[in-house]
């Protein structure tokens, strides 16, 4: 039967490896920790001085490594995303994985640290809400009624109905079973010739915020040319806000169309997951199939993390 990933009583290790948020956010982010039975570890020293994120590399490196080392907790949950994981990255590639895996959650600039922890270490995490959103209880009943089943209440696993297919190879009944990578457009793209770049045979999980048409295809497209799309299953794509052109229209999904038709796997819209008012929980590196055809599903397994 499957079992809770957390517990009341588990340690959950609060981080920023991005910006800061409000220190009311931080409280109400803590908050939410607490209701549900969770013991939040802040680092003392959580925001400091820092020309753009929410302290200084040295400090958010440290602070991170000492959440993901840390034998007492069962999770790392960021705070915030905007900027600024990518600034350590390179210090926490030199790092060995340690023994025991645990769960780390978030998203947007979190995406850097996902691609890490997936396709390096070999670890599942969660692409889900940040906890100063949380906090300030900007999130729908059934949103957080679904993330309590995920986390507490053993969930085996997460379906995404009336996904839209893009193309014709979406239309194709199929199935596929693959993991899922990916994240944020923006932030997969400023890993492109870094020591992250690297080309999984897996379902690729693409969403973002106030890019305008022009910019989302020059990000696809250089994707594509960097060879990071040779190996994908399939692509499915999350919510694309905002991003406006001067007349007041928006390109956003019409870009996205056309880069699908230029794909000989399935590409397919809908899913309930990124920036937008509605942020569903999505497990990155563990089991998922894709059902393509008249009515197109994702199925994501709930990962395990063995308790010591």
């Amino acid at each position: 039967m499957p079992q809770p990933l957390l517990f009341p009583g588990d340690v959950v290790d609060v981080v920023a490896p991005g910006f800061r948020c409000r220190a009311e956010q931080l409280a109400a982010g803590i908050e939410f920790l607490k209701r549900r039975g969770l013991v939040p570890r802040v680092p003392a020293q959580l925001f400091g001085a820092d020309l753009l994120c929410a302290n200084s590399d040295a400090q958010r490196f440290a602070q991170l490594r000492k959440a993901l080392y840390a034998r007492d907790s069962r999770a790392i949950w960021c705070v915030r995303g905007g900027y600024g994981a990518i600034r350590i990255i390179e210090r926490l590639k030199a790092l060995q994985p340690p023994p025991h895996r645990k769960l780390f959650i978030g998203y947007s600039d979190a995406t850097t640290v996902h691609q890490l922890l997936n396709l390096f270490w070999g670890w599942p995490s969660l692409h889900g809400p940040l906890l100063d959103r949380l906090g300030g209880g900007d999130i729908a009943e059934a949103e957080r009624l679904e993330l309590d089943a995920v986390l507490f209440g053993g969930a085996p696993l997460t379906r995404f109905d009336n996904l839209v297919p893009l193309n014709a190879a979406a239309r194709r009944r199929r199935h596929i079973v693959s993991r899922l990578t990916g994240g944020n457009l923006t932030v997969l793209q400023s890993t492109l010739g870094t020591a992250l770049q690297r080309r999984p045979a897996a379902i690729l999980v693409l969403e973002d915020i106030a890019e305008r048409g022009y910019r989302i295809d020059r990000m696809l497209e250089q994707l594509r040319q960097a060879g990071v799309l040779g190996n994908l299953k399939a692509i499915v794509l999350g919510s694309f806000l905002g991003g406006a052109e001067a007349d007041g229209s928006n390109l956003g999904a019409a870009v996205l169309e056309r880069f699908a038709h230029t794909l000989p796997i399935p590409v397919l819209a809908g899913l309930d997951a990124g920036h937008g008012p509605y942020q569903r929980p999505v497990f990155l590196h563990t089991r998922a199939e894709l059902r393509c055809g008249p009515a197109p599903s994702l199925s994501v397994h709930t990962p395990r993390f063995p308790r010591r």
